[in-house]
Parts: C-alpha cells; sequence; structure tokens
C-alpha cells in the first residue's frame, strides 16, 4: 500500500489531495516541523537522505519529489484519471506543469520566503543593513519576477478554465502549491481573478477538504 510521509504545511498536501481525487487506499505517517527553525524533523533522514517531504514508499519502493510521485501515481494507480490521453496537446501540457511547478515557479517564491525572513533573524546591529538589502533585493529582482510568473498562469487560465485544458487534471493539482503561495505571499491579490476563482474552485472540492482533515492544519489553504 501507498504511505505518504506527510510534513504539516508542505508540498505533500498535493500528494494526499491527489489520491483522495483517485479514492485510492493509503496510509500516512504525520511528521511535524520544528517550531523554531520550520525544518522537517532528523525522522525524515530514515525514509530519504534528504530529509524532506513529500517521500511516498509502496513495496520495498521510496519515492520523492512531487512531480515524480505524481507521475509514479499516474502511471501505477490512476487508471487514465486526471490524465489526458497520449499525444494531445492536453498531455504536454501536464507534464509541462509537473516540472515547470517546481522547476521554475516556487524558486522566486522561496526567494521571497527567506527573504522575508532575514531581517527578524539579523542581528540586531545589522538589522537595517539586511532590512535594507532584502527590500532592495525584492523591489528589483524577486517581486518582478513573482508578477510575471503570476500574470503568466493568469493568462493561462484565462484560455481555459484549468492549467492542462478543459478538464481538470493532475496538472492543477501539482499547480496548487506555488499558486497557494503566491496568494500567501507572493502579490496574488484581487488584480488576477481567475487565479482567485481557480483557489476557490479547488478549495471547494470535496477530495481536496478529505485530504486536509487527513493531513491536518494547512496554512496556505
Amino acid at each position: 500500500m501507498l504511505t505518504v510521509h506527510h510534513l504539516n504545511n508542505s508540498r505533500s498536501q498535493r500528494i494526499l489531495w491527489l489520491l483522495e481525487e483517485l479514492e485510492l487506499p493509503y496510509e500516512i505517517k504525520h511528521y511535524q516541523r520544528d517550531p523554531k527553525t520550520m525544518l522537517a524533523p532528523p525522522e525524515l533522514k530514515a525514509i530519504h537522505p534528504l530529509g524532506k517531504s513529500p517521500v511516498v514508499t509502496d513495496d520495498g519502493k521510496v519515492l520523492a519529489e512531487t512531480g515524480a510521485i505524481i507521475d509514479y501515481i499516474l502511471t501505477h494507480y490512476a487508471a487514465g484519471r486526471l490524465t489526458p490521453q497520449d499525444g494531445t496537446p492536453e498531455r504536454l501540457s501536464l507534464d509541462y506543469w509537473l516540472h515547470y511547478a517546481e522547476g521554475s515557479a516556487m524558486p522566486p517564491l522561496l526567494l521571497s520566503l527567506v527573504f522575508g525572513v532575514l531581517p527578524e533573524r539579523a542581528p540586531f546591529f545589522v538589522k537595517p543593513i539586511v532590512k535594507g538589502i532584502t527590500a532592495t533585493a525584492m523591489k528589483s529582482f524577486i517581486q518582478p519576477q513573482l508578477d510575471l510568473h503570476i500574470g503568466y498562469w493568469e493568462g493561462v487560465l484565462d484560455k481555459t478554465p484549468w492549467f492542462a485544458g478543459q478538464e481538470m487534471t493532475a496538472a492543477d493539482i501539482m499547480m496548487s502549491f506555488p499558486v497557494e503561495a503566491a496568494a500567501s505571499r507572493g502579490g496574488l491579490d484581487k488584480r488576477y481573478p481567475r487565479l482567485q476563482a481557480f483557489l476557490k474552485r479547488i478549495h471547494g472540492r470535496a477530495a481536496y477538504q478529505r485530504a486536509l482533515e487527513k493531513g491536518g492544519p494547512y496554512a496556505y489553504a
């Protein structure tokens, strides 16, 4: 049986949602972040050397990285559900979003998070300097990159209701975390009505709600 090694407030929430959409049996092992560092506990390193989530185990196999895990589940368990037909433009889009979500979308969001907390954690005697550096970086590089990506997503959803076409697919599950993170700290606001509507649609899905109940508190929802 699939076992999801689930870290609170992490990308592994997407795996729970996918499994609920597919109505597949699975087990959850819960892990909690350190309240001070917000890092995953060392117990996760016993499952995978990097000690990060999501990690899924299945019949002796250890799977890491959200896109790879989703691809594995779609290939071995989905029976065509949430997956466009091979050879279609929609299938190409699915493959693209599975890679884009972490490869291109998340780096500026992570930079925004890191630069946002740097002034708070800097020693008091260098706080003004750190604050000035982070403000400059946010204004000149990080926020423009975020605006570029968020505008791109809004444009995609202006053409089709879902990221990979007319029907919901695993691409939407994969993209949920970047969109949620952008709404939380990246500047995704009422200027982007299609993305806000997307979040409302996915958060209202029964499978999404079941994943929240099983996964525990999730700040981005």
